[in-house]
């Protein structure tokens, strides 16, 4: 049960890596990107946000991911790469980000991204505006359903059939690079 928002960013704090640290760690991938894992407490319980990526994109389709994107030439670093990406796919303000920290960096196999992933916390109660050509939906999990939900799973990507670590509440189905860093995620929350 968590009582005071304080403790639980404090103690995040102590198993979250360092954000510039994590920035140099090397990571196979052409390109560069960031990632912002928004969390925030609600109910006693720690809650992620995600993006449900629409089913007509490119690159990803129909996945859940956190918010995020390639890095741009105007991006000062990788954590203003999630910043804004988080902005722009969900309306998510950067002042409304306390960011505490970073999880370890991951490739995208087929795609080929090296993705930084970013853990800030955000106020419970947003209002999320999703960005209508990149995004279906805004979902919000708690960790505990999330845990609780994991299994190795056979998944479809273009339609060849892979066995995957994934997480499943309801109908929401996390897999991929997604699924590596939320299982970063849950491991180290698991600690505190």
């Amino acid at each position: 049960m968590i009582e005071d928002i304080g403790a639980i960013e404090t103690a995040l704090k102590g198993v979250l890596l360092d954000s510039g640290r994590a920035v140099a760690l090397d990571v196979h991938g052409a390109v560069e990107a960031g990632v912002l894992v928004p969390l925030f407490v609600e109910d006693d319980e720690l809650h992620a946000v995600f993006t449900l990526r629409r089913d007509d994109l490119r690159r990803h389709p129909g996945e859940i991911s956190f918010p995020g994107g390639r890095r741009e030439p105007e991006d000062h670093d990788l954590l203003a790469t999630a910043l804004r990406e988080a902005r722009e796919e969900i309306g998510l303000a950067v002042d409304a980000v306390e960011v505490i920290g970073a999880l370890q960096p991951t490739s995208t196999f087929a795609t080929s991204y090296s993705i930084y992933p970013f853990v800030g916390l955000v106020p419970a109660g947003s209002r999320w505006t999703a960005q209508v050509t990149e995004v279906a939906e805004v979902i919000e999990l708690p960790l505990p359903a999330l845990a609780a939900g994991y299994a190795r799973r056979q998944v479809s990507r273009r339609g060849v059939p892979i066995r995957t670590d994934t997480y499943l509440v309801g109908d929401h189905l996390i897999w991929g690079a997604t699924a590596r860093i939320l299982a970063d995620l849950l491991e180290r929350v698991s600690l505190i």
